[in-house]
């Protein structure tokens, strides 16, 4: 998907800068950049990070990148922080989003006299500087940013470095999170909540749906006001975000345990494991509530192995993501041999990693496998996020399935599996079930998951679960 962090600093900015984007390394897997801006102007640095950490590609740099005014970016496609020099002057930036319709936006752009863009190796234009053409069609930046926010289909929220300050936009309809923190003599932006805390700074200031602020070394301004309507992703809790960030002022570490305790007790008294574990890293919060909840011990079956092994999303192959994701979980024997196991995953996807890994348990002497995804079934590819290289909804099990059951299934169709108390929804999980070799299923229901974030249902995107808008 992506994150980006930025730094309006009276003095240096570019070690919390350096610090700052680093921490956002679990948000992307292809792509690392910096820029600055100081007296001797604008600088930039951008690396493939596919198969090493950020920090190791960029400490050569720390000693080019001079300024005081600085903003970062990992990214999971294109290369960024992009300079570009334009009628609104020479500016840096930066973006996190999905644009469905760049096909459209491209058609409108070159009819209106722009000749040409860069092609990337993938034979497509890099986003960042679609985006930063249409910015370029208005009298100002906030005009521009406004006009973004405006025409893209899917979600666009950026960071504009220029001479004197940043500028910082949230999506339209604030599908993932802004934060602004402040210390003594900077302020900084980030994705992440928790990116800042250990540099110093303490929160100052979240973002509203598509608000715009203007931050210098000495203010933060909002030179947009935000929206009333907000669909933040609801898989940011699920999956994505770190166990230490906050957004909406929900931590994601607490959720998880919510979430954990309500699949305990949709279970109660209808399975007996003898150990409750999660899949690392993000089931294993949830499987911490599930025990607290339950009183059923937790354990570690299995380790997962990270000095050496990469993310398993990193490769472009999913046969290769497939073999580092088995190759990273190590089994413990003596904690699964005759033992009937309960297993949290935080989602099952295509299915193929998760069904591996019960194997193994099998492999290792587990006597039961039930398995509890810490999220309702996915049904729809997501139009907003680029959440997974997924080229098609039928890379998920669930549409496989409902395909060579239903054909082209219609709306009405589709939810009828969405809703938990329908006879389609069971037989759905009784063939995930049956095909995936897992002793039970049940997945999290998605009343339970809105009440495990705990805001108004009204304000969280739901699209991948039940198609909702």
């Amino acid at each position: 998907m992506g994150g980006f962090f930025g730094v309006a600093s009276k003095g240096e900015c570019v070690l919390d800068l350096f610090y700052g984007v680093d921490y956002h390394s679990h948000l992307g897997t292809r792509r690392g950049g910096m820029a600055t801006h100081g007296e001797s102007g604008f600088s930039r640095a951008i690396h493939n990070i596919e198969n090493s950490p950020f920090r190791t590609k960029f400490d050569k740099d720390l000693n080019e990148l001079k300024g005081n005014l600085g903003i970062g970016c990992i990214s999971d496609f294109e290369p960024q922080p992009l300079l570009i020099q334009s009628h609104l002057g020479s500016f840096a930036i930066t973006t996190v989003g999905k644009i469905n319709n760049l096909d459209s936006l491209l058609k409108m752009i070159f009819q209106d006299g722009h000749s040409h863009f860069q092609e990337m190796s993938t034979g497509q234009i890099n986003a960042t500087e679609l985006i930063a053409s249409l910015i370029c069609k208005k009298d100002s930046i906030v005009e521009g940013i406004r006009y973004v926010q405006s025409i893209v289909d899917g979600s666009m929220t950026l960071l504009v470095m220029n001479q004197e300050g940043l500028y910082a936009a949230r999506d339209r309809y604030g599908r993932t999170p802004v934060v602004i923190g402040r210390k003594e003599d900077a302020y900084c932006v980030s994705f992440e909540s928790f990116a800042y805390i250990n540099l110093g700074y303490s929160d100052y200031k979240e973002l509203g749906p598509g608000e715009i602020v203007y931050i210098t070394p000495e203010s933060v301004e909002t030179v947009g006001q935000p929206f009333e309507k907000m669909k933040i992703c609801s898989f940011l809790w699920v999956y994505y975000g770190y166990p230490t960030s906050s957004y909406e002022g929900v931590n994601v570490e607490e959720m998880r345990y919510k979430c954990g305790s309500l699949l305990a007790k949709r279970d109660a008294g209808t399975v007996s494991p003898d150990i409750v574990a999660g899949v690392p890293d993000s089931g294993v919060a949830h499987a911490i509530g599930y025990a607290n909840e339950s009183g059923i011990p937790y354990a570690r079956p299995f380790i997962k192995y990270t000095p050496t092994w990469p993310r398993s999303f990193m490769p472009t192959t999913q046969s290769q993501r497939n073999l580092i994701a088995r190759m990273k979980l190590i089994p413990v024997q003596a904690l699964i041999e005759d033992r009937k196991l309960l297993l949290i995953d935080d989602s099952i996807v295509r299915g193929t990693q998760l069904r591996e890994t019960t194997e193994f348990l099998y492999q290792s002497g587990a006597k039961e496998v039930h398995v509890r995804p810490a999220c309702p079934p996915l049904l729809y590819g997501c139009k907003y996020l680029n959440f997974s290289r997924s080229k098609s909804e039928l890379d998920l099990i669930t549409r496989r399935i409902i395909r060579d059951w239903e054909g082209d299934a219609s709306p009405e169709i589709l939810a009828e599996y969405a809703d938990p108390n329908s006879d389609r929804y069971q037989k759905m999980l009784d063939e995930i079930c049956r095909q995936q070799n897992f002793t039970s299923l049940r997945y999290h229901r998605l009343d339970d998951l809105i009440e495990s974030i705990g805001i108004d249902s009204c304000k969280l995107c739901t699209y991948c679960f039940n198609g909702e808008e």
